[in-house]
């Protein structure tokens, strides 16, 4: 996948679970549960959307690295590809 096709899945995920999230307006390395306003149930929530979306086990030890459309986008291309996201 493509880091646009990442982010398009990203967006939909958000948009399942808080359908008034506008990423446009989201800058790549925000936290997106404080910019968001998206609680810890929302959270896991999208977690659990973007495994079944992309097929990609995502470990709980792991989800920090989801806290940024940057940093999502980079780990679940790295895991896509069947490798380790880079360490931060």
């Amino acid at each position: 996948m493509t880091p646009e096709e990442i982010r398009a899945t990203i967006a939909r995920v958000l948009g399942e679970i808080a359908p008034e999230v506008d990423l446009s307006t989201l800058a790549p390395g925000a936290d997106m549960r404080s910019a968001l306003d998206i609680d810890s149930v929302d959270f896991l929530n999208f977690v659990l959307g973007l495994h079944a979306a992309l097929g990609i086990d995502i470990p709980e030890a792991d989800y920090p690295k989801l806290a940024t459309l940057e940093g999502a986008t980079a780990y679940l291309m790295a895991r896509g590809r069947g490798g380790l996201p880079p360490t931060s």
